[in-house]
């Protein structure tokens, strides 16, 4: 699927109030990340970007989106993302369940598990994403779980999706509503532009908006590529700048999705 949601505004406000940790666990955490990548029966978000799309794994089948490492420049400092992975599986005919999570590393020390989370995705109407006529869309129930020094408590997220391809690119829109780890509600816009499928190197845009009841406003705009290697493997790179109330957060994200 896909998708990495924008959740840097909860982040931030987590890393205000806590202190950074200093223990193992989060590198025990991004071992068994890469121990799933290296099952050799399995196999995001959709990566590069924060918002997903209208479709699924095939049923039975895995999908991966790893990103080894990624960097990060905020008002808390530079950290490096390394690694974040997605995993999804095709669990029935238009379904597809997911688990994901990255690894914060802090150049002035310390590290975190962030961003864990459990999700159902489903394809409510098949379109264009399956070679079929009109508009994609889809439906996905999301579990925010706890992080391991960071992001405490539990919270919820439902997503739903419009994915619409056409010759000359592609167009995915992206409409949340969040419970958030702090219990907080807010609400997520995000849209994607893509260039035409057919291409093998397609540039690749997003907005994206996030609003939450404690008054944090968060927006951001990423530019990139994916280059379609062939037909189940496709590498991203991307530039990725926000704003979370007045402060700045600039990301440079680059990763692989590949499906077995």
């Amino acid at each position: 699927m896909g998708r990495e949601r924008d959740k840097g505004m909860e982040r931030q406000v987590a890393l205000a109030d806590e202190s950074v940790s200093h223990n193992g666990r989060p590198y025990l955490f991004a071992a068994l990340l890469i121990g799933l990548a290296a099952w050799p029966q399995a196999a995001s978000a959709y990566r590069p970007f924060d918002s997903t799309d209208a479709a699924v794994a095939d049923k039975g089948g895995w999908e991966f989106e790893f990103s080894p490492l990624s960097y990060e420049h905020g008002d808390e400092g530079v950290n490096l993302i390394a690694p974040s992975l997605r995993v999804n599986y095709g669990l029935v005919e238009n379904w597809e369940v997911v688990v994901e999570g990255q690894v914060n590393n802090f150049i002035h020390g310390g590290s975190e598990l962030s961003e864990a989370q459990l999700d159902a995705k489903t394809v409510l109407r098949e379109g264009s994403l399956q070679e079929k006529d009109g508009p994609s869309l889809g439906s996905e129930f999301s579990v925010l779980l706890p992080g391991v020094g960071t992001q405490d408590g539990a919270g919820f997220e439902w997503t739903g999706i419009l994915s619409q391809r056409w010759d000359w690119g592609t167009v995915h829109l992206n409409v949340a509503g969040i419970l958030s780890r702090a219990q907080t509600a807010g609400m997520f816009g995000g849209l994607i532009v893509e260039g035409p499928e057919s291409w093998p190197v397609r540039p690749v845009a997003e907005l994206n908006y996030q609003q939450d009841s404690s008054v944090e406003k968060s927006w951001s705009a990423l530019l990139g590529a994916i280059w379609k290697a062939d037909e189940h493997l496709a590498f991203d790179l991307a530039f990725r700048h926000a704003r979370i109330n007045t402060r700045p957060d600039e990301q440079v994200r680059a990763g692989v999705t590949f499906d077995l």
